[in-house]
């Protein structure tokens, strides 16, 4: 029950010192060091922040929306198509002891296999545990296919990806 105190503590510090920024925006906040008082980085002191990165994309004349929220350890994706709403959501997470993810279905998708297989494959790009809501419609392959496309691109532009040499000997 301790460990619990400390990990509301932590996330209460994450979101105190969030950064929400977009695109050019979140290049000029990578090139300038956000120190402290005492003139150390913030962010590799206490390992915390929270960043929110949102974009989103048109494919075949069908907007796709994206929101990244980067937590401690851990990111949490929406995937929307057409309009805003939750959609199923997954929670998958690295497990030991080979490089394998448990995945499971917190809202709806019992039937769907397209949120797992993402969640599944961006836990083994990241290495993170991930959460995933995703409103992409069950009968478009091609969407699914490109919607994860796009946030894999994004994952890797934003650094939150592992290195290769670090996916196959984890």
């Amino acid at each position: 029950m301790a460990s619990g105190g400390s990990d509301v503590d932590a996330l209460n510090q994450a979101l105190t010192s969030a950064h929400i920024f977009e695109g050019k925006q979140r290049q000029q906040l990578l090139q300038q060091p956000d120190l402290n008082h005492k003139g150390v980085d913030a962010e590799e002191e206490n390992g915390a922040g929270l960043e929110i990165t949102c974009f989103s994309d048109v494919f075949n004349d069908v907007p796709l929306h994206f929101q990244i929220l980067r937590l401690p350890k851990q990111i949490y994706v929406w995937i929307g198509c057409s309009s805003a709403k939750l959609g199923n959501l997954y929670a998958a997470a690295p497990t030991r002891p080979k490089d394998t993810v448990s995945v499971t279905s917190i809202l709806g998708g019992t039937s769907d296999n397209t949120g797992t297989g993402i969640a599944r494959r961006l836990v083994l790009k990241t290495g993170l545990n991930v959460i995933l809501a995703s409103n992409i419609p069950k009968n478009s392959p091609m969407l699914e296919a490109e919607a994860e496309k796009l946030l894999v691109q994004k994952l890797i532009h934003l650094g939150y990806t592992r290195q290769k040499a670090e996916q196959s000997s984890s």
